[in-house]
């Protein structure tokens, strides 16, 4: 799993609903010329639509109940740890490749802003609901 995947995956998103066993449904099929008389088509429902999920709400939700005081709306360490996801540098600079930076990973604050951004931005396009001041 990609260490984005995981990030989703804490917030949520992205997780379609498994079908009820009871919701497909067996309907039963004229035969076709020497088929069996018992011949049936089983319908599945399609997977449920993602649902949208409210970050903002979720960090700031997790962020009231947290030990300590983190900043998610500003520091990429900050909202790692508030999922409980390992925030060091090497993970960081996984997540900074996965993510595809072409700045300096020794940089490690210029990547921090990026990664920061990038992964807010990620989150909108993956189903999450991002306030329009923090995608900027």
């Amino acid at each position: 799993m990609s260490f984005f995947s995981s990030i989703l995956e804490k917030l949520g998103i992205g997780k379609h609903a498994v079908p009820d066993a009871d919701a497909s449904t067996t309907t039963p099929v004229a035969p076709a010329p020497g088929a069996s008389p018992t011949t049936t088509v089983t319908n599945q429902p399609s997977a449920a639509p993602i649902t949208q999920v409210d970050v903002a709400q979720k960090l700031d939700a997790l962020a009231a109940s947290h030990g300590e005081t983190l900043n998610w709306r500003t520091s990429i360490v900050d909202l790692l740890k508030l999922l409980g996801l390992d925030s060091s540098l090497t993970s960081r600079k996984e997540l900074a490749e996965e993510l595809h930076y072409t700045g300096s990973t020794d940089d490690s604050a210029a990547m921090n802003t990026w990664l920061h951004s990038a992964v807010l931005k990620k989150l909108a396009e993956n189903g999450g609901t991002v306030p329009a001041e923090l995608l900027n």
